[in-house]
């Protein structure tokens, strides 16, 4: 026996992280889930220059630790 889903009539629409513009999540959307070129290139300089981190210890992660070799 096999489920059958629902069948969407409209796509699914998200927002953009950047703008906050809605994007219909399809092939179309060239930049998803961006609404366009500008906003993903803001939203990579805002990695780049490290506004956004990602959670993580406190430790130095610089310093190998004693179980990673040594070059």
């Amino acid at each position: 026996m096999t489920e059958s889903r629902p069948k969407r009539d409209r796509p699914t629409v998200v927002q953009c992280p950047t703008c906050g513009k809605s994007v219909e999540w399809t092939e179309a959307s060239k930049w998803r889930p961006f609404c366009s070129e500008r906003c993903r290139l803001i939203d990579l300089g805002a990695w780049a220059s490290e506004e956004y981190q990602v959670p993580g210890s406190n430790g130095d992660a610089g310093t190998p630790s004693d179980d990673e070799p040594q070059h």
